[in-house]
């Protein structure tokens, strides 16, 4: 089946702008992740993706994701739930997710434990930074991560891979390059520390409008949404 042509020429754009960004970094471009963010377009769009070969699709919503993981059930789509979790959703969500990016809390992550033991598997998340002091973001402060780095090793179903943030507001992109160094620098500091249990390889950071400032300031996974939709419907 052959998808649909823009979405393939957007998605050839991204996956483009991704390899230049590396190549200037002298990274390669296979070490980073595209995750399609779907949060402002319908599931047949995000069926596109797939077919266009982008099975890493994300959701700010967890009701949005379980709608769009019923209906893209027969799709090979690993989802990723990159916005806030509330404890009362975990339960229906865990199932669905390959990657949880926003573990924003200590009480989350003992639900997200709790639930994962259910299950009877480990369930792979990251732990959200709010790097940019908005108290309006979700995530820990930075100050906070190494103290409770021990806590989080005690949850055996957790799998921690590593750290997630969101940059100040579109457009400051000398901003999002520091926060983005930040983060990294963050991260590099906690491997020394963190528990032999706590893996920290991933970093989660950069949308449409920064991604490619994020992969040169090391990250490995990149949320990408209206820069895949360009000249289509938003429905």
């Amino acid at each position: 089946m052959e998808p649909h042509p823009q979405i393939a020429a957007n998605l050839g754009r991204v996956r483009q702008r991704i390899a230049a960004a590396a190549e200037r970094r002298g990274r390669c471009a296979a070490d980073i992740k595209l995750v399609a963010v779907t949060k402002y377009v319908s599931a047949d769009l995000g069926r596109q993706l797939a077919i266009a070969g982008c099975a890493d699709l994300g959701e700010s919503r967890p009701q949005e994701l379980w709608s769009k993981a019923e209906t893209l059930a027969k799709w090979q789509v690993r989802w990723h739930l990159v916005g806030h979790l509330q404890r009362n959703k975990v339960d229906r969500t865990l199932p669905l997710v390959s990657l949880i990016h926003s573990v924003d809390s200590l009480r989350l992550a003992e639900a997200i434990d709790q639930s994962a033991t259910k299950l009877g598997r480990r369930i792979a998340v990251l732990i959200e930074v709010n790097v940019s002091g908005d108290r309006a973001k979700h995530g820990f402060a930075a100050t906070e991560i190494q103290r409770i780095l021990p806590q989080l090793a005690k949850l055996d179903h957790l799998e921690i891979r590593g750290l997630m943030a969101m940059a100040s507001p579109e457009g400051d992109l000398a901003a999002a390059r520091r926060q983005f160094a930040a983060l990294r620098e963050l991260r590099d500091g906690l491997r020394s520390v963190a528990p032999p249990t706590i893996q920290l390889a991933e970093l989660s950071m950069g949308m449409s409008a920064d991604f490619e400032i994020a992969i040169e300031e090391g990250a490995t996974i990149v949320r990408v949404g209206s820069a895949l939709f360009e000249d289509l419907p938003k429905i």
